[in-house]
């Protein structure tokens, strides 16, 4: 049954709106799923399992950086080559918020004026809140009501801090990130961790006078990813010097990005690391709901404050005391 609540339409008005590539209404949607009131959640489900057959169809591809490689230039770039090749192409621009106020920061449309006004792209802008590591929390479902709604590529930009690269990774098929020659991070190898994440390492703002940096940082990388033994997907990540400013380099970086997917679909791999993905996604969600229901228990809220006091005051260790609490929420 699709419920309507005062003021909110119904579930059934959401799923037509989508299917028929109804961009006002796909906005409205993921507005919906973004909320944290209970009747717009229950919308939200019924929205997405009546939109969930027509989902999988996209290609969807992480896209990171460390601050000041121009992600959002690349995006708009790289978004527009994909236009011109007759794609339409969703970008979730996954976007701080202040600790103020609550709003968005960075306001990527603004950084993505031409894009923006393209008919074959929809960029959507998602504070990020208090969700760990700076990916919007409801980025996932994001992604599917946008292939719902007939999106052939799903591009997620990060804002490139902390934790957020391996939890975007968690959600996207091809993981590219971008790297400034002379930044000092060609000769530190990078971390290990964001390098075997990596499908592809592009080196921006190759053009004027950096043309002969990006090249030599090009050798380092693809040297260094020498080192690493053959991923599980049987693709071997590649290294690719571009400039947004003249576009070059972007066909190159679709073209890998066709060759992996080729690739991976034919090994399979494709569809198991979506499968793991959705499990993934299962079991942070009921660890997040477990957790929510825990915290908000009756009688746990003034016992972890309770808890607090008695840490500060160093009258008990961080570990016994939540061990103190689990115990008490156990007995009841």
């Amino acid at each position: 049954m699709y419920h309507k609540t005062k003021n909110r339409e119904t579930s059934a008005y959401y799923i037509d709106g989508i299917l028929k590539g109804d961009i006002p209404i796909l906005s409205q949607a993921i507005t919906l799923t973004e909320s944290h009131l209970p009747p717009d959640q229950n919308i939200a489900g019924e929205v997405l399992e009546g939109i969930l057959e027509r989902t999988g169809n996209s290609i969807r591809i992480g896209i990171t950086g460390i601050p000041g490689v121009g992600k959002s230039t690349f995006v708009e770039s790289f978004g527009t080559h994909l236009t011109n090749l007759g794609k339409k192409i969703a970008i979730l621009a996954v976007d701080p918020s202040s600790k103020f106020s609550g709003g968005s920061i960075m306001g990527d449309k603004t950084r993505m004026e031409q894009l923006a006004r393209n008919p074959a792209a929809f960029i959507r802008p998602s504070p990020t809140g208090s969700n760990l590591g700076g990916v919007a929390a409801k980025t996932r479902e994001s992604i599917l009501l946008c292939e719902a709604a007939g999106f052939e590529i799903i591009l997620v930009e990060t804002v490139g801090v902390g934790q957020n690269e391996l939890a975007v990774r968690e959600m996207v098929d091809f993981f590219l990130l971008l790297m400034l020659a002379r930044s000092g991070d060609e000769l530190q190898g990078m971390k290990r961790g964001i390098m075997e994440m990596a499908n592809l390492i592009a080196i921006t703002k190759a053009d004027g006078d950096n043309v002969e940096a990006a090249n030599q940082a090009r050798a380092q990388f693809h040297s260094a990813l020498h080192l690493y033994s053959m991923p599980e997907s049987d693709w071997k990540p590649k290294v690719i010097t571009c400039s947004a400013f003249e576009s070059k380099g972007l066909s190159e970086i679709w073209e890998a990005i066709c060759e992996y997917e080729n690739i991976t679909r034919e090994n399979d791999f494709w569809n198991i690391q979506r499968n793991r993905q959705l499990l993934q996604w299962f079991h942070s969600t009921m660890e997040w709901m477990l957790l929510e229901n825990f915290k908000t228990s009756k009688g746990i809220p003034s016992i972890i404050k309770e808890m607090e006091k008695k840490i500060m005051n160093k009258s008990i260790t961080p570990t016994r005391a939540a061990g103190e609490i689990v115990d008490q929420y156990n007995k009841r």
